[in-house]
């Protein structure tokens, strides 16, 4: 197989959603060179949903369905788990993956909760973690649970400290920022109002922040979630408990100029932060904007 390590891999989603759409006008509108970029997906699929500028290598991943625009399929599922897979397998200078149907991928057998979870099973080696990284701009928001119902989010001292400690590293040895500055959100209301609303901020979170400080991490206290971000710009990173803590505000602000971003493999991945919209697929009105800035976070 050729080397691909100072390229950057896309995949273009469920065949069914808008991931080559977006993908196509994306590529279109940034006009990169041909050979910093390869397409992992299915001429078929990418002809189906527009044209490329540029002839830049393509992947083939094999497709033989029709394509069903909107259509929750196993095939589907199939196409975008098989795309995933082999971008872990080439290893590139950083991956861009374009949005599946969870659904999609449990129809066809792949019990992943999301794309996080499967570059996680192919790339990660010495206990390493993905973690989902929401960035716009200089707003950032790190995710310390991902996909998960909110009865069944468990956070604990230790998960806290390795996942914030990691954080330290990434924005050191990637983004160059020393001493980061971080702001964690109370996991209860008004953050637990010392325990009369919960006690999780008393039993896991200050604990961690007090392990956190004694290793030299700037960190705030578990703050309330509800005015903390309106304080987002003055902290590199907020630390939100679960998902919708962190992305409601993020993507309120950003809307689709918010990226996620996958640390803590070797690889790092982003992809625009939202779904298929199965709803207007095969349409072409699908704005590109997301995708763009996908690609743009790993242009460094």
């Amino acid at each position: 197989m050729s080397n691909y390590k100072d390229k950057i891999l896309i995949t273009t989603g469920d065949p069914n959603g808008i991931g080559a759409e977006i993908t196509i006008k994306a590529l279109n509108k940034l006009d990169l060179p041909q050979g910093k970029v390869v397409v992992i997906s299915n001429k078929k699929v990418l002809d189906f949903y527009g044209k490329l500028n540029k002839d830049y290598e393509i992947i083939e991943i094999p497709f033989d369905e029709n394509i069903q625009p909107g259509k929750l399929t196993k095939e589907g599922g199939e196409f975008s788990f098989q795309s995933v897979k082999l971008a872990c397998e080439i290893q590139g200078k950083a991956i861009v993956t374009a949005p599946v149907a969870k659904h999609a991928l449990y129809l066809a057998g792949y019990k992943f909760n999301g794309q996080t979870e499967i570059l996680q099973k192919y790339l990660a080696h010495n206990n390493q973690l993905a973690e989902m990284l929401f960035v716009a701009g200089n707003f950032r928001v790190l995710l310390l649970t991902r996909h998960v119902a909110l009865k069944d989010i468990q956070i604990t001292k230790d998960m806290v400290v390795e996942k914030v400690s990691n954080l330290k590293k990434f924005f050191e040895n990637k983004l160059g920022i020393i001493d980061p500055k971080f702001a964690l959100c109370g996991f209860n209301p008004h953050a637990g109002e010392d325990g009369i609303l919960g006690h999780e901020e008393i039993d896991i979170l200050i604990p961690a922040v007090d392990e956190l400080r004694a290793k030299g991490i700037d960190i705030t206290k578990p703050l309330p979630a509800d005015t903390l971000f309106i304080k987002a710009l003055n902290y590199d990173c907020i630390i939100a408990n679960y998902h919708d803590q962190g992305l409601i505000p993020i993507k309120t602000v950003a809307g689709n100029k918010t990226v996620n971003m996958t640390i803590g493999l070797d690889v790092i991945r982003t992809s625009p932060g939202h779904g298929t919209a199965f709803d207007i697929a095969g349409k072409n009105i699908a704005d590109e904007t997301g995708m763009i800035e996908a690609i743009k976070a790993v242009l460094i």
